[in-house]
């Protein structure tokens, strides 16, 4: 009997575990090691941060559900991976030994890059998690009492941009919505070559559509953005121009700021000896494995993935929800392979499509392959994709509480938008 080892029980990680155990079945033993005892499905933070959605909406506790399917469960904090032994060490004192590793730890938040962000030790708020998602709401509702400049947007060397444009155009709906709208300025500050980028140069006419949807909702912005210090109650940014030269220094005043923070790899996973590169992220083969640790595998946001293009302010390539299930299915049925002395075959795609909510529509943009030339360059704005969001919202929390290992993307989310459609459209 193997024992496989999932580090991480978020968007990836609970999939994981479940195909695992269905690919598998109970003949090896499963263990979910996670530093908090409950699943947050991230990209509702958002919706929380606002109002729209709470804690218990949104979050439940693992422990009973991975139960269901005779899966283990480690609710602590991993202080090191013993990779040359095969072991994970806790905060406690104990020790877990395992036969395979699945890292799908998701990222460090690294804040600490500039001076004054995030709002632990800062002065802005963050969306990453649901305690900051809950914390930027409290910071919102005194921003309804006491209205005053916003700044929204993504830090130097941020990966992850989608987010800051949702939460940038759900506030602005929810202004609207309160008659707030006209006292509260909004700028968008962004390390983004120009609107629209994402992190993957751009998809479609990403760039033209949401720079029309910043005009008409009366959102500034600033692109090309390094922002080099945050003070409480102002923001200091200097604007490069597309050759890397300043071309201005601005102090932007500001009574509420979410920025979203450059990423890093979790610290005991960055500690492991040629396991990470310089960020601390997983360095892999075609095959989702390490390459020095044969038993290693890793899936998601923890896995180092070159940036699409050279920027004036560094930024990284987003791994959104489609890239992340087809490496867990590429991890699953290499490391079954593996069991039975087979070679590993299995690849993830790594093709980019996300749902981004706008309040009241939203929008929906589909890179195959993520890293041009492209075979689907297509992004869409409708009020479909702001349902198609809530509806996959609630259909990911009921597959997660249901045990199910059933592919959402493949089997439902491209199939539904027609994607064999658009790349027979595309190749002609």
């Amino acid at each position: 009997m193997a024992h496989i080892v999932v580090l991480g029980a978020g968007t990836g990680g609970m999939p994981a575990a479940y195909e695992l155990r269905a690919e598998l079945g109970t003949e090896h033993r499963i263990t979910v090691v996670n530093a908090v005892d409950y699943f947050q499905f991230v990209p509702s933070n958002p919706w929380v941060a606002v109002g729209w959605r709470d804690r218990e909406s949104i979050t439940f506790p693992i422990r009973p559900y991975l139960a269901k399917k005779g899966i283990d469960f480690l609710a602590q904090s991993v202080t090191r991976v013993d990779a040359a032994n095969n072991a994970l060490d806790f905060q406690d004192g104990s020790r877990l030994e395992y036969d395979y590793l699945l890292i799908a730890t998701g990222p460090k938040l690294a804040f600490e890059e500039v001076s004054g962000a995030g709002p632990d030790n800062g002065f802005t708020q963050s969306i990453c998690t649901v305690n900051h998602a809950e914390h930027a709401y409290g910071a919102y509702k005194k921003l309804l009492d006491n209205p005053g400049p916003v700044i929204i947007g993504a830090l130097p060397a941020a990966s992850c941009f989608g987010p800051a444009y949702e939460f940038a155009f759900i506030m602005n709906r929810d202004l609207r919505n309160r008659k707030l709208r006209h006292k509260i300025p909004m700028t968008f500050v962004t390390s983004e070559p120009y609107i629209g980028h994402l992190g993957l140069g751009g998809v479609g006419d990403s760039k033209s559509m949401l720079e029309s949807e910043m005009r008409n909702n009366d959102i500034k912005w600033i692109t090309n953005a390094k922002v080099t210090k945050i003070e409480e109650g102002k923001m200091f940014v200097t604007e490069l121009d597309d050759s890397g030269n300043v071309k201005k220094e601005h102090e932007l005043p500001y009574e509420y700021s979410m920025m979203l923070p450059a990423f890093k790899g979790v610290e005991a996973v960055a500690a492991v000896e040629g396991l990470c590169n310089p960020r601390g992220f997983v360095i892999v083969d075609e095959f989702q494995r390490s390459k020095k640790y044969r038993n290693i595998f890793s899936a998601g946001v923890c896995v180092a993935i070159p940036p699409v293009e050279v920027t004036p302010v560094p930024t990284g390539t987003p791994k959104t929800g489609y890239m992340i299930e087809s490496m867990v299915t590429a991890i699953v049925h290499n490391i079954a392979a593996d069991l039975k002395g087979k070679p590993a075959e299995s690849k993830g795609t790594w093709n980019a499509f996300c749902l981004a909510d706008m309040g009241d529509t939203g929008a929906a943009f589909i890179a195959l392959p993520q890293i041009p030339p492209r075979n689907v360059n297509w992004f869409v704005k409708a009020k479909w994709v702001h349902w198609a969001k809530v509806a996959f919202e609630k259909y990911f929390i009921y597959k997660m509480k249901q045990g199910s290992s059933e592919p959402i993307y493949e089997k439902h989310m491209l199939k539904w938008i027609g994607i064999e459609r658009l790349q027979r459209k595309n190749s002609h």
